[in-house]
């Protein structure tokens, strides 16, 4: 349908999920049965046949400036719901009835034909949520903290009014401790485009912030999230309906309708003032419950497709079906870039060192830098203190030249001067490291088990602590056991002369 500012994605959505589409004068030139849309917005009144609004969105939180009348929800705006002073759709769909009683006080023609019947994504996310755990799997979250941005579009959006919050929360969050995730509104990813969004959020990409996808991911991305930073979009409320933790970013302006369920929430949440005080907000946000928030917004939880197909099936004028019908759960959403380099914070006492690592652009007082070889790049490869490489799977080509663990590791040392330690990584619980001064050790780390659990941390992590205290230990012999605290992981590593099976392992 022509008519949208933000249709750029809009048919790539529609491929993606295998819908036929036809051409708009196809469209105007026939008799439809059903017309369904989640706007009144656009040419829909050219169409011919029942329409259908179907509910958008958590609700009718916002106004937009500029377009229908002053002050309304759009989305229940007479404006765009009347044709010739009779209401558009022969049905109109909604979550609550506190939207019914608001359509009913600004349009009251339209609320004679509406009906409350849920809402159907609420339905899917609620359905997903025996897959969090392997939406974390994907994510690679671990046992780190989720801390999910959402940001809705226009000119009060949190990407327009504080576009670096991204890349200062990235810069300050230890990277084994917290993980980062953006929601972006599918019209600001329609506005931006892929490409100059990713040139503006490169910082953040580059150190491992996950930008979901606007159709399904950030979906996922709520599922799997330990608390939501939000402006005044209404995303927040299906984070506050999951029972997410919920803290508020938005700077105030003319689009926030006050008394909406997102007025409320964010007038009780805790607010982030600035990136640094995130640490410090999110236990009161954790204290604070917000699934009495969306209860302003969603009704009837788990029905919303059953009601929905009763009342397409009556418009229809058929019998609906008996099969039950069922949300599907969300799709994985994709892993993040894994970052190739950190500005890394060491402490050290006796055989307990403390590890916190963070982008390599960040302002916070480090020990050292360290690097994946080759992947950082030749900068970080150049001034990184540790330098580490992780074996690779076997290669199925019939001609092959390998590096053993032990003949890279010297190598590296003697082609980049400034490094002091390289590691090769040979498994998640099994390094080969090779002190410049100190020698070469085989380094065994233990998962954290406990009988229901098995967590791990990065081996790039264990690697720093090790560094950290050979530079800090002048007497020890071996084998040694170090305690590495390491986000919220105590791991223990035990050090050991090299053994011939990690030398010559082959990377």
């Amino acid at each position: 349908m022509p008519g949208s500012a933000f249709d750029a994605d809009a048919f790539a959505a529609l491929e993606r999920s295998g819908a036929r589409t036809v051409s708009w004068a196809e469209a105007r030139a026939g008799e439809h049965d059903l017309i369904l849309t989640a706007s009144p917005k656009g040419a829909l009144r050219a169409l011919s046949g029942p329409g259908v609004l179907l509910p958008h969105g958590a609700g009718f939180n916002k106004t937009v400036s500029g377009e229908g009348s002053p002050h309304l929800p759009s989305g229940l705006d007479p404006h765009y719901l009347l044709v010739d002073g009779e209401p558009w759709a022969a049905l109109h769909a909604l979550a609550h009835d506190e939207q019914l009683n608001r359509l009913a006080e600004y349009c009251p023609s339209a609320a004679a034909r509406a009906t409350v019947v849920g809402d159907p994504t609420l339905d899917r996310l609620l359905g997903s949520l025996a897959h969090r755990e392997s939406y974390r799997s994907a994510l690679g979250t671990g046992e780190r903290r989720l801390i999910v941005l959402t940001s809705t579009w226009g000119p009060e959006s949190l990407l327009a009014r504080r576009p670096e919050l991204p890349g200062e929360l990235i810069s300050l969050l230890p990277h084994d401790a917290y993980q980062l995730g953006l929601v972006l509104h599918p019209n600001e990813y329609s506005r931006a485009g892929a490409f100059d969004l990713s040139r503006h959020l490169a910082p953040a990409l580059t150190a491992g912030m996950t930008l979901a996808g606007p159709y399904e991911e950030w979906a996922a991305l709520l599922v799997a999230a330990d608390a939501v930073v939000t402006d005044h979009g209404s995303t927040a409320l299906y984070a506050a309906a999951l029972g997410r933790p919920v803290i508020g970013a938005y700077d105030s302006g003319s689009e926030l309708l006050p008394g909406s369920p997102m007025a409320q929430m964010l007038t009780h949440v805790p607010r982030l003032d600035k990136a640094a005080d995130l640490v410090h907000v999110l236990p009161a946000a954790e204290a604070r419950g917000t699934r009495g928030f969306a209860d302003a917004a969603f009704a009837l939880p788990g029905q919303a497709l059953k009601r929905l197909r009763s009342e397409l099936y009556r418009l229809l004028g058929l019998r609906p079906r008996t099969v039950p019908v069922a949300p599907h759960p969300l799709p994985h959403p994709a892993a993040p870039r894994r970052p190739a380099a950190f500005a890394v914070r060491a402490e050290v006492a006796g055989s307990r060192i403390g590890i916190e690592r963070f982008p390599s652009f960040t302002s916070e007082a480090v020990h050292h830098l360290a690097a994946e070889h080759p992947e950082a790049g030749l900068r970080h490869v150049q001034s990184a203190s540790v330098l580490w490489r992780r074996a690779r799977p076997a290669s199925p080509a019939p001609h092959t030249s390998t590096w053993t663990a032990a003949g890279w590791t010297a190598r590296v040392l003697e082609e980049a001067p400034g490094c002091r330690t390289a590691a090769a990584v040979l498994s998640p619980e099994r390094c080969l490291v090779r002190h410049r001064s100190a020698g070469t050790f085989s380094v065994r780390i233990e998962a954290c088990r406990t009988s229901d659990r098995v967590r791990r941390t990065d081996p790039g992590a264990v690697v720093s602590a090790v560094h950290a205290w050979l530079g800090a230990t002048s007497q020890w012999r071996l084998p040694v056991r170090l305690f590495c605290d390491i986000g919220p992981l105590t791991v223990r590593v035990r050090l050991a002369p090299a053994d011939e099976a990690d030398l010559a392992y082959e990377l």
